[in-house]
């Protein structure tokens, strides 16, 4: 009996849940559209804004019974506190938002999860410093608050997010720095308990970046209900991971700073915003620069504790320690806050600090910074920061013309770097410093509120000079300060110029001789686009002067040693950046010729603009046979001239470079004329030189003119010249005189072209071809001697005006006219291009002279 009775009970429950289920799905597709929806809309739209803190919009509200019963809201949009902005706070497509069962039989309705996807969210910090989200933890607040009431309070519900993105705006300005496929929740996990939940990848909206190395930042945090905010108890854990410093430099800076490596951060913080415990902790691994892989990249783990109070902006008990290579360093002190009248006090202790490390920072942050240098020694010592307030300074009497007491500044004790050795990058020696002390520099009187805290120090460097070169160095939190005075050899010089990466050290390599006198200053920010000291002066610039004696300057360019008993370099940097080298003055010989010259080489350049090098030669008395040699050279091949013209000849690299410049001389004498004060402007090129301006005094006038050089191409070619210019102004008794005449009259102007190659003055002659104009107003000529025969038309003139042709070595008149009065008679004539040029006069035919 038993037996059949349990067989019967199993049916029976089978059947009531049979009926169950059909009646939950008779439920389901009955029920919802019997429920007037429109009738929860504004319940539900209430509901949400109270729980929020803030004003809520949504199109349309649908009902939802599985898998649990709640709504499906359409275009949420929750507005912003005006105090932040008119930007929605949160903007979503599709809004879940389930219902809490048991509110129903209270006779109320109550959300217990709002679920958003795909949404929006804005962080807002307004110019007072406060968040958009302040005023929704008033609300919980305020919420938990009213639980012990009477009247029912409405309740905080679950609210998450996934696949979302937030974005972050200063007042009304919308910054470029979001997190997305960001995942948070926040939820009410008992009476006055609440927890927050997040996770995201941090992106930048301006930038493309990969965002797969941004790293990915994770938040735990719990808030305790309190009569205010600033005493809420809260508890948080964030963390930074997996973020590679290329792309976070990019994210944070905009700009890639050349880091590599791989970053962690995280951050603990545990009290109220009164008084919050922080523990902090950075580890880097494997940092270096993009440009090479050192052998031993730079890891560190930084830990650090302090006590906030962010009313006040206050930081109390900081202590930070980290594990530098084989030493450690610690930072102590604390920061008084903006309510405070006391001072901040600082404290950092170096206990065997290799400095290797230190140079692998600093080439981590500075590009190009002699990658193939090495350091030995170790720094230790500890560094006090306390500054004084200017009434708190003791005045001292002093006598009139007694030396100016020196100002406390804020920094006192030392650091001591032992056994300091820098080899590598192209040293030849080592640079050995065996012991380096750093103390802080003395602050002016009357400038205590504007000097930058610097640590300070001087050393002696044997440099290759008959005394030391001595070096002193200042060093503050935002830049350097380097200066150099001494003799130092210019092989030295030279290796000290690469090793602080100076671009220019090049100038130096052709060049030899007495040890160089410095007299240098070095100044820059530590990091790139950082502000140095002083403001005036742009980043990284190098003035002053190296003056040198004695020396020789070879080039490839040229054959022989230029030879300077005296030169200048002047290192130049304006306040925009704009740097040059400058060679002023420059006292030098080549062969038998001496003269002085000056020539500046511009650093940087506008695009799409050329810079050459710009030059300024002076010589005094010249004569063409001291040139000839020097300059011109003969025609065998192992002249000057011949070997000059040979490496002018355009190769892969053009082995002249390009410069533009003036050369001068208070005299030139070419034969039978002498060229006073002559003057070229004149530009060279790989296979030659433009002249693009000649002035010179010229037999009591001045000539005028252009040309071109062509180099040989090939060794069988001769150089070639080209010459364009202007008579103005000549003196018929001068004239005369240089073909052998007497003649007086009017100025004898003219103008022509001529062109002639080769290596001697023969050659020129011989291959010399062009032409000539001249005009002679107003002029007798009379023979010096016997031998030539003027003709009669040259006796007395008023115009004599003649073509010429400058052929196989002649220079021979055609067109040539003399007029007296009326009469026109021809003028033949032949001048050989010899020194001393011979006029040749034709004999005068017997032909009737014209009239007109």
């Amino acid at each position: 009996m038993i037996e059949d009775e349990q067989p019967r009970k199993r049916n029976f429950k089978r059947l009531w849940l049979a009926l169950a289920a059909a009646a939950a799905l008779l439920a389901i597709l009955i029920v919802p559209p019997l429920i007037s929806v429109s009738r929860y809309k504004a319940r539900i739209t209430q509901l949400i804004s109270a729980s929020l803190g803030r004003p809520v919009r949504l199109s349309s509200v649908e009902v939802r019974l599985l898998p649990r019963p709640g709504f499906v809201l359409t275009d949420l949009t929750v507005q912003e506190d005006p105090a932040y902005g008119a930007e929605p706070t949160l903007h979503a497509e599709t809004v879940t938002a389930a219902i809490r069962l048991l509110s129903l039989w209270r006779g109320h309705l109550e959300l217990d999860t709002i679920s958003v996807d795909n949404a929006s969210v804005n962080l807002v910090r307004n110019s007072s410093g406060h968040w958009n989200l302040d005023s929704l933890l008033r609300t919980a607040t305020a919420q938990a608050g009213g639980a012990g009431k009477s009247s029912p309070s409405v309740r905080l519900p679950y609210l998450e997010a996934t696949e979302s993105r937030i974005n972050i705006k200063n007042d009304a300005e919308k910054l470029p720095f979001s997190l997305t496929d960001a995942k948070v929740s926040f939820w009410q996990e008992n009476p006055g308990d609440w927890r927050v939940r997040m996770r995201g990848q941090p992106v930048r909206t301006d930038l493309s970046l990969e965002q797969a190395d941004t790293g990915v930042v994770r938040l735990e945090a719990s808030l305790r209900q309190a009569p205010e905010l600033r005493l809420m108890p809260v508890h948080v854990d964030l963390e930074w991971r997996e973020a590679q410093l290329g792309q976070l430099t990019r994210l944070l800076l905009g700009t890639d700073s050349g880091w590599r490596g791989d970053l962690t951060g995280e951050l603990h913080i545990d009290g109220t915003a009164e008084a919050a415990q922080i523990k902090t902790r950075l580890r880097a691994i494997g940092v270096h620069r993009a440009e090479f892989t050192p052998a031993a990249p730079m890891d560190f783990d930084a830990n650090c504790g302090l006590v906030a109070h962010f009313s006040t902006r206050a930081v109390d008990n900081l202590a930070c320690d980290s594990q530098l290579g084989t030493g450690h360093v610690r930072l102590t002190g604390t920061l008084p806050g903006n309510q405070s009248t006391g001072h901040p006090a600082l404290s950092v202790a170096l206990d065997r600090v290799p400095v290797a490390f230190a140079l692998a920072a600093l080439r981590t942050v500075r590009s190009g910074l002699a990658p193939g240098l090495e350091a030995d020694g170790a720094a230790s010592g500890q560094i006090n920061y306390a500054p004084v307030a200017v009434e708190e300074v003791p005045v001292i009497p002093v006598k009139k013309y007694a030396a100016k007491p020196v100002v406390p500044g804020p920094l006192t004790g030392s650091l001591t770097v032992d056994g300091l050795v820098l080899r590598g990058n192209g040293l030849s020696e080592p640079l050995r410093i065996p012991k380096l002390v750093l103390e802080p520099a003395p602050v002016a009187p009357n400038s205590l509120s504007d000097a930058p805290s610097a640590l300070a120090a001087t050393v002696a460097i044997p440099a290759g000079g008959t005394t030391p070169l001595t070096v002193a160095a200042r060093f503050a939190l935002n830049g350097y300060q380097i200066g150099a005075r001494g003799q130092v050899s210019i092989v030295r010089g030279r290796e000290l110029a690469r090793l602080a990466g100076y671009g220019a050290a090049s100038v130096l390599d052709a060049l030899a001789g007495d040890a160089a006198l410095l007299d240098l200053t070095a100044i820059g920010p530590w990091l790139p686009n950082q502000q140095p000291l002083p403001s005036t002066l742009a980043a990284d610039t190098l003035t002053g002067t190296v003056t040198f004696h004695n020396a020789n300057w070879k080039a490839d360019y040229l054959v022989n040693r230029l030879l300077i008993s005296q030169a200048t370099l002047h290192l130049e940097s304006g306040v925009t950046g704009a740097a040059q080298l400058r060679w002023d003055p420059v006292a030098f010989s080549y062969g038998p010729v001496k003269g002085t010259a000056s020539l500046v080489l511009p650093q940087s350049c506008e695009a799409p603009q050329t810079c050459p090098p710009t030059f300024q030669i002076q010589f005094g008395a010249l004569e063409s046979g001291v040139l000839q040699a020097a300059f011109l050279g003969a025609q065998v091949k192992t002249t000057l001239l011949a070997t000059l013209i040979e490496r002018l000849r355009p190769t892969a690299a053009p082995p002249w470079p390009v410069l533009e410049g003036t050369v001068k001389a208070d005299s030139l004498a070419l034969g039978p004329v002498t060229l006073h004060q002559p003057a070229v402007t004149l530009r060279t090129r790989a296979d030659g030189a433009e002249i693009t301006a000649f002035d010179a005094a010229l037999l009591g006038g001045r000539v005028h003119g252009t040309g071109t050089y062509h180099a040989a191409l090939t060794a069988k070619d001769k150089p070639a010249y080209t010459f364009e210019g202007q008579l103005e102004k000549l003196s018929s008794p001068v004239v005369g005189q240089m073909l052998g005449l007497r003649s007086q009259g009017g100025a004898f102007n003219g103008n022509g072209k001529i062109e002639l190659s080769g290596f001697t003055g023969d050659d020129l002659a011989a291959s010399a071809q062009g032409s000539l104009h001249f005009d002679w107003e107003k002029g007798k000529i009379a023979a010096t001697n016997g031998a030539i025969q003027l003709p009669q038309a040259l006796a007395r003139f008023d115009h004599w005006t003649a073509d010429a042709q400058i052929a196989n070595g002649v220079l021979t008149l055609k067109n040539s006219e003399a007029k007296r009065g009326n009469a026109m008679q021809p003028v033949e004539a032949a001048i050989p291009l010899s020194v001393p040029p011979k006029i040749v006069f034709a004999a005068p035919k017997l032909a009737q002279a014209k009239h007109y």
